[in-house]
């Protein structure tokens, strides 16, 4: 399983930050570490404190109460690696002893100094370089003991180890985990503000749809980061723009030019001796008719006008009017119910009109008798039920794409009620197919009403 964090740019950007304050911060602890040391001010590192060390565990008590130092192997190698070694060693009684060239100005110094614990004594920046000392009280097995010595020795790595770890654990954690939650609490809110205007580009691209041609995404308060994006996005909008056009130009033409051959054929066709071969070709010659028109319709509904207020109830009765013949001719009782005498939806009239015929006629053909009810309802809903076989709930969705016949051998082109979904889509209205009351097929178109007199009519989807 993925991630959630992994395509998340705050999550992104709080890793990368926290890692790289890590990597800076450790660089920067040991730039200064490596600056103290180098310098001889990083306290608990200095290197004179090995020097002292060894000769605290090699100082004893001699037999006349003074100072003495065992011959131990760290002090032979101590010794061995300095041979420029000095160093001044007191105790509480006064007793010293001194080995080496001590510096004359430290010779005396111990004396001065016996109240202070530690200290390093050298020379400022400014000054001549001169000798510098480290004097340190330790405890011994001869007692409490002053010791002062000059420059030398090593530091064992496990004493900068050491050092390294509480370095790490009072300084750099803390700073890192400060710097974390708040890069945590930054990163967020920098990250919501500065794409807040993302925000408004996904609601604008959201509300792009087929027929909304020529939409393009406002570049206004885009962060420049995102422009290129946004820019690509408007220029992918455009090309396909482009197609839709030059497909629905093709469309149309190839429809056109169909007109012209179908009429010729058609009139070549009447001049034949009547006949069954006559009849079906006759037929088929209709259908190829029927199906250039209704590609025609499709590119008329895609270039129609601004919706207009479009009284329903009068366009259910002219329309029943207008199919009434070849509803009886069919054998079926073809009639008309309202609820009020006038419902007004937006719309463009001649589209609703030519959809309110095609659901007649699709009766029509597959019904096979008895009666058509074309029904107009408050609401903005018009209704065709009829009393035949029905539409199987499997078919209900896909009788309104293009070509989708529920009779493999019927007599229509297939784009019928395909233009009827297109249509009412366009008008952002909603068709579906249900049960009838009494058997049979019904199906209903739901459009939005009109607009309170004196308010602006909705414009075109």
């Amino acid at each position: 399983m993925s991630d959630p964090h992994a395509c998340s740019l705050r999550w992104r950007l709080v890793s990368r930050l926290v890692t790289l304050q890590a990597a800076m911060l450790t660089l920067f602890i040991a730039v200064i570490f490596a600056a103290l040391w180098a310098t001889g001010y990083l306290v608990g590192l200095e290197p004179e404190d090995a020097v002292i060390d060894t000769l605290a565990a090699a100082a004893v008590q001699g037999p006349d109460g003074g100072l003495e130092l065992r011959e131990t192997p760290a002090l032979k190698s101590l010794r061995a690696e300095r041979p420029d070694l000095w160093f001044t060693i007191r105790d509480k009684a006064g007793h010293e002893l001194q080995e080496g060239p001590v510096p004359p100005e430290f010779a005396r110094a111990g004396k001065a100094l016996d109240d202070i614990g530690q200290a390093r004594l050298g020379w400022t920046l400014d000054e001549p370089p001169r000798a510098a000392a480290r004097l340190k009280k330790v405890r011994t097995p001869a007692g409490s003991l002053q010791i002062m010595t000059g420059p030398g020795g090593s530091v064992p790595l496990g004493r900068i180890a050491w050092a390294a770890f509480i370095l790490g654990i009072s300084v750099i954690l803390p700073a890192l985990a400060l710097m974390t939650l708040s890069t945590l609490v930054a990163t967020p809110i920098v990250v919501r503000r500065s794409l807040a205007s993302l925000s408004a580009t996904a609601a604008e691209a959201q509300r792009i749809d087929a027929d909304d041609r020529g939409a393009r995404l406002s570049l206004d308060d885009v962060p420049d980061e995102v422009v290129p994006l946004v820019t690509a996005v408007n220029d992918a909008l455009g090309r396909l723009d482009e197609g839709y056009e030059r497909r629905q130009r093709f469309l149309m033409d190839a429809a056109h030019e169909l007109r012209t051959p179908i009429a010729i054929l058609n009139t070549r066709l009447e001049g034949l001796p009547d006949g069954p071969d006559k009849s079906r070709l006759l037929e088929d010659l209709a259908r190829l008719s029927l199906l250039a028109e209704q590609l025609l319709d499709l590119q008329r509904l895609d270039r129609s006008g601004p919706f207009v207020p479009v009284d329903l109830v009068p366009l259910a009765r002219r329309t029943v009017a207008d199919l009434a013949p070849l509803a009886i001719s069919a054998g079926f009782d073809l009639s008309f119910e309202t609820e009020g005498e006038s419902i007004a939806v937006a719309g463009e009239p001649f589209s609703l009109e030519r959809a309110l015929y095609n659901l007649v006629q699709n009766a029509i053909e597959h019904a096979g008798g008895g009666a058509i009810v074309v029904r107009v309802e408050r609401g903005g809903v018009m209704e065709v039920a009829d009393d035949g076989g029905g539409v199987p709930a499997e078919f209900r969705q896909r009788i309104f794409e293009p070509f989708q016949r529920l009779r493999p051998r019927a007599r229509g082109a297939g784009l019928g009620l395909h233009l009827v979904g297109e249509i009412v889509r366009a008008h952002h209205g909603s068709v579906c197919v249900i049960d009838g009351p009494e058997g049979g097929a019904r199906f209903r178109i739901t459009l939005p009403l009109f607009a309170a007199p004196g308010a602006a009519v909705p414009a075109r989807a």
